[in-house]
């Protein structure tokens, strides 16, 4: 018996040493300041990182620890937010700011530390102060630990695909000014593919605006599809060639396959995509999924290139191109996010929880300011209003210091406040239209509601979309946890029946969630991650406006369950 004690002991000691000698320490060095670029017939100063459009994507495997120095030499103050990685321990690294740190200021520099642990697949960076995100942003890719496989063939290249937005201005001049009148930011100029525009734009036909990439007939490639724009849903297509999704969010997927793809900001999705056809050029291409009625958006298109080897010279310069859904395409819309399921018993898969601590009906609204004088046209939302946003009738108001777990750790009072309440405070028929512009709902006190929860707590969630202004889809982003997606639907959620629709087996898993416009969400996690974590619309439109609130969970029995101090060079507000 002694002896195979021992034996079993040296066992488990080469396994960790095995584990432990497969993780390893990558370290970059973000370098944020101007960069002039041209697009679209202008010459545009934007932030960016190492002085290219998208930054530098990183490359990591599961179990590695992540080190990147940012130096601000931008004029603005700058967070970055590692999205979708949990933050294990380390939510002091997590990012927005003033819920986990205060700003870096232009002139500083500040190191993020963490180790990304039980996750695998697409995520990506950005900041996370105003929306300089729109071009402060980039992939970050996660592969199996050494020893370890896709639970999929493993592909002949991987390519990064990053959707975003451009605006002929500068983008915090944008917010700025939209802020100040309280009404609706202007819309972007066009959308991106990788930082470029493509053909279809004006002062765009020169190649090198195009993002182009050559394949192999015969090869299978991973797309990792990531949508880095502010404020709209894009559907995503490459013609001629179906496509087959297998992750979303860093979750690996049973293989889907759909000849579209449907990316709300925020979120990823890895597709395999073999390229079987007769060698020539075919488009990609991206354009707006926009069905919220009477709501003005950049109704465009971008598109790039994957050119076959040993293509006609003829045939590159006349590319197929695909034929994209209407933006206004809601079916397409709702197949695509409710159809492809978890990867059950696949890599970190997590079973859905079943016992529930606490059952919350959540409203998510854009509506009005209680400031101006109606009707005298004073601001510039509805009804002489400025435009604000609420989660349960609670518009959020950011801390400025200290942030919200240094208040909480520190037991620092006056911050915050625990009383973010599990429903609205009055019942009404959310998604009916002849609410829109009710008086006696629509206006949203500011202040720093937050839910306080105990370690290993399980929340469910139903996210209920409302027309206080008008009907339009939320993709709600969940900061230091992945959630299971039960179910999606459109209406008022009716608990007697849409229970009945809930899937408990194997729905997918996300850090992301698409409220459908005039519908709901049902979403449900396990708080096993102490610390404090936003849950915020990833709208850029309506996260300033507080469409957010903040969910603290408390520290757990052990030291493995228990947030360690700040670091002693976190940046002071």
């Amino acid at each position: 018996m002694a002896r195979l004690k021992f034996l079993i002991f040296w066992a488990l000691a080469l396994v960790a040493s095995a584990s432990m000698a497969s993780a390893a320490i990558v370290e970059h060095t973000f370098h944020v300041q101007n960069l002039t670029v041209n697009r679209l017939c202008h010459r545009q100063v934007i932030t960016a990182v190492n002085g290219s459009l998208p930054g530098p994507a990183i490359h990591v495997q599961e179990g590695d620890t992540l080190v990147v120095h940012v130096f601000n030499k931008s004029p603005y103050n700058l967070t970055i937010h590692w999205h979708g990685v949990f933050q294990l321990l380390s939510g002091w690294a997590d990012g927005p700011e003033y819920i986990t740190q205060c700003p870096i200021p232009p002139g500083n520099s500040y190191t993020y530390k963490f180790t990304i642990t039980g996750q695998e697949g697409t995520l990506w960076w950005h900041a996370h102060v105003q929306w300089i995100r729109a071009t402060v942003h980039g992939a970050l890719i996660i592969r199996p630990r050494s020893g370890h496989k896709y639970p999929f063939p493993k592909p002949h290249r991987e390519v990064p695909i990053i959707l975003g937005e451009w605006w002929n201005a500068n983008v915090v001049d944008v917010e700025n000014q939209a802020l100040a009148i309280g009404a609706a930011p202007n819309n972007s100029d066009a959308y991106t593919i990788n930082g470029r525009p493509g053909d279809l734009y004006n002062c765009s036909q020169n190649p090198k605006f195009t993002y182009t990439y050559k394949v192999e007939q015969g090869k299978t490639y991973l797309l990792r599809i990531i949508n880095a724009a502010l404020n709209n849903r894009l559907f995503f297509k490459v013609a001629g060639h179906k496509m087959t999704v297998v992750a979303v969010d860093a979750s690996y997927t049973k293989p889907y396959l759909t000849n579209v793809v449907l990316v709300a900001p925020g979120r990823t999705t890895d597709v395999l995509l073999t390229f079987n056809k007769a060698p020539g050029a075919y488009y990609m291409a991206a354009s707006p999924c926009a069905d919220a009625p009477n709501v003005s958006f950049d109704n465009t298109t971008t598109r790039g290139i994957f050119i076959y080897q040993n293509t006609p010279s003829h045939a590159v310069i006349a590319p197929k191109m695909p034929t994209l859904p209407a933006f206004n395409d809601t079916p397409t819309a709702h197949k695509f996010n409710s159809n492809p399921t978890a990867l059950v018993g696949g890599p970190h898969y997590v079973p859905v929880p079943r016992s529930i601590d606490h059952h919350m009906l959540v409203t998510v609204a854009p509506a009005l300011a209680p400031c101006g004088k109606p009707g005298n046209n004073s601001r510039g939302g509805p009804s002489g209003r400025g435009l604000s946003a609420s989660m349960n009738n609670a518009s959020f108001r950011f801390p400025t210091k200290p942030s919200i777990p240094q208040a909480h750790f520190f037991n620092v009072r006056g911050i915050y406040t625990t009383d973010f309440p599990n429903k609205p405070p009055v019942a009404f028929d959310y998604t009916n239209q002849n609410n829109s512009l009710n008086q006696a709902l629509i206006f949203a006190p500011k202040k720093t509601s937050i839910k306080k929860v105990k370690y290993n707590a399980t929340i469910e969630m139903i996210l209920q979309d409302t027309s206080f202004l008008a009907v339009e889809n939320h993709p709600m982003h969940l900061h230091g946890f992945n959630f299971h997606v039960l179910a999606r639907g459109f209406g008022n959620f009716n608990p007697k029946t849409d229970r009945k629709k809930f899937n408990l087996m194997n729905p997918q898993i996300r850090n992301t969630i698409g409220v459908p416009v005039g519908g709901w969400a049902a979403i449900r996690f396990q708080a096993n991650n102490p610390g404090a974590w936003i849950f915020h619309c990833h709208l850029d439109v309506h996260l300033p406006l507080g469409l957010a609130t903040v969910f603290v969970v408390e520290n757990g029995p052990t030291p493995s369950s228990t947030l360690p101090p700040p670091p002693i060079d976190l940046p002071k507000c």
